[in-house]
């Protein structure tokens, strides 16, 4: 696996079946329609592919499946967090016994900053895979300024940051100081390149991986305004998903495409009959999908 982390990644769904395992045939039908996109690689197990809800013996089939199925030279980047170190340092030494190019891990809940330092520290430690910190106040529940971002940036096998915040100015200033930094919220992709982010992971991704190939390949070449173009149209599939359960509607959306994801993990509830016309109503005048 490639470990020069940069580009455009999918935090991809896991797809589910009824008894609630893994459907490894439909993720290697996503990870196909993904990498025929253009896409970098692939981030897998975080917030967007549940990982944290999984069993770990699932969570490893999933990083094992993705390896295989990864073209040479793509990123497979594991999200390890879960509610026990112990079982993040043994996620993260299985993504290096399989060769994948880099773990990840949002901070644990409940923990104040000492602590998740401590906790990076040890990940950083684990394995020699290099540790992309995951920094995501709205799920967190605490905002970290630069100086608290460098901090993490700095410790030892740190390799930069997968960043889901509006703060685009904060970004700038750790792309400045020389860090790797990811854009993680998909409504402003184009806005984070410009700012310096050396590319993007988000769950949009999935569904219009093509979409924000061509974000990035059209910032790349300084086309912004061809950029903007192409970001309102994502920003307008965002806007249609946001009125309903968002990940069930993810997984509901690439079933119709004809990759079957199945239920989100339980207790979380899938879409209504009514949702589920509702959202095929919504997204039709896009006409971004075939099944529609």
């Amino acid at each position: 696996m490639n470990t020069q982390l940069a580009g455009i990644l999918p935090a991809l769904v896991t797809p589910l079946l009824p008894d609630g395992g893994v459907n490894i045939a439909a993720l290697e039908k996503l990870l196909e329609r993904v990498y025929t996109a253009g896409v970098d690689g692939v981030y897998l197990c975080g917030s967007t592919g549940e990982g944290t809800l999984l069993e770990a013996a699932e969570r490893r089939r999933i990083v094992e499946a993705a390896v295989r199925n990864s073209p040479r030279g793509k990123q497979v980047i594991v999200h390890v967090g879960a509610w026990s170190l112990d079982v993040a340092e043994c996620l993260a030494r299985h993504a290096e016994s399989v060769h994948a190019s880099a773990v990840s891990s949002i901070r644990p809940a409940g923990v104040n900053y000492a602590d998740m330092l401590a906790w990076y520290r040890t990940l950083g430690s684990a394995s020699s895979l290099p540790l992309l910190a995951y920094y995501f106040p709205d799920s967190t529940g605490e905002r970290l300024n630069v100086d608290q971002l460098t901090e993490i940036c700095q410790l030892p096998g740190v390799a930069g940051l997968k960043y889901t915040d509006y703060d685009l100015y904060t970004l700038s200033l750790l792309v400045r100081a020389g860090y790797p930094v990811f854009n993680g919220r998909d409504e402003v992709l184009a806005a984070g390149l410009l700012m310096g982010a050396c590319g993007g992971i988000g769950s949009i991704y999935n569904l219009v991986p093509e979409l924000f190939v061509e974000v990035r390949n059209l910032t790349a070449a300084g086309d912004w305004k061809a950029a903007r173009a192409v970001q309102d149209r994502i920003n307008d599939l965002i806007r249609a998903l946001l009125r309903f359960p968002f990940l069930p509607s993810l997984k509901q959306i690439l079933t119709w495409e004809g990759i079957d994801c199945g239920d989100v993990v339980r207790p979380r509830a899938g879409l209504t009959p009514s949702q589920q016309s509702e959202l095929r109503a919504s997204l039709a005048p896009l006409q971004m999908f075939r099944s529609l």
